[in-house]
């Protein structure tokens, strides 16, 4: 039923917001579109009944340039931590994602970046696209690093664009570990439970220094970060 509710409220928010974000779109304003979305994420949250314990905020400076980098367990896992990440983070997701009508045409707008999966050529030309944007824009970034949801809830092997990302944006990485969501939201299942969540970010790993050839270092820190708590 929480669920219910949650698709309604989002289908009455869009159809209410709709003339503000053709404002926003044809004025060029991207930051309100994003504190709109950051609010109905909280509202959403409240209305599923998920109380989330968050630590480690006071290591993240929001004016500096990072990406992060969490484990993913959860279809809950994206919009929890655009909510909590402080400032704005733009996110490199499924390209399917972004056909939801309206909501994706304004996650593009406000630079959310799509990556194909299907061929290697999309996904180096997505992460060629988020560099741009952190080098021109600034632009921190939301990336899962094992590119889509464990089944089990054990972190999987680690994929390679995020860290090319990092290292030729020059940006930290900041690994942040998710317990909960897989409980609540387990992949396949189409309904979010009650309960609590707690999300840890850890600090930042510098990627001054690192090339392609020491990445297997970089990841290897990124991973042990996110183990430190996963208990796993």
């Amino acid at each position: 039923m929480r669920t219910v509710f949650l698709v309604l409220f989002y289908i009455v928010l869009v159809i209410l917001i709709t003339p503000f974000i053709v404002f926003c779109m044809l004025t060029g304003l991207r930051d309100p579109l994003i504190a709109v979305g950051q609010w109905a994420m909280r509202v959403s949250r409240r209305i599923l009944g998920i109380k989330v314990e968050v630590s480690g905020l006071d290591r993240i400076d929001p004016r500096t340039t990072l990406i992060f980098m969490p484990n993913h367990t959860s279809f809950l896992d994206g919009p929890m931590l655009e909510m909590l990440i402080p400032g704005a983070a733009r996110v490199v997701l499924k390209k399917s994602v972004l056909r939801i009508p309206v909501v994706g045409l304004v996650m593009r707008f406000v630079g959310f970046v799509p990556v194909d999966r299907k061929g290697a050529e999309g996904g180096k030309k997505s992460i060629a696209s988020a560099v741009r944007m952190v080098r021109e824009k600034g632009y921190s970034f939301l990336i899962f690093p094992e590119g889509t949801r464990s089944r089990d809830g054990r972190l999987q092997a680690f994929r390679r664009g995020g860290f090319y990302l990092a290292l030729e944006s020059g940006a930290p990485i900041v690994p942040v570990t998710i317990r909960g969501t897989f409980e609540l939201m387990p992949k396949g299942q189409k309904f979010a439970r009650k309960g609590s969540v707690q999300v840890v970010f850890h600090d930042p790993i510098p990627t001054v220094g690192h090339t392609p050839e020491t990445m297997a270092v970089l990841m290897g820190k990124v991973r042990d970060a996110i183990l430190s708590l996963e208990g796993r």
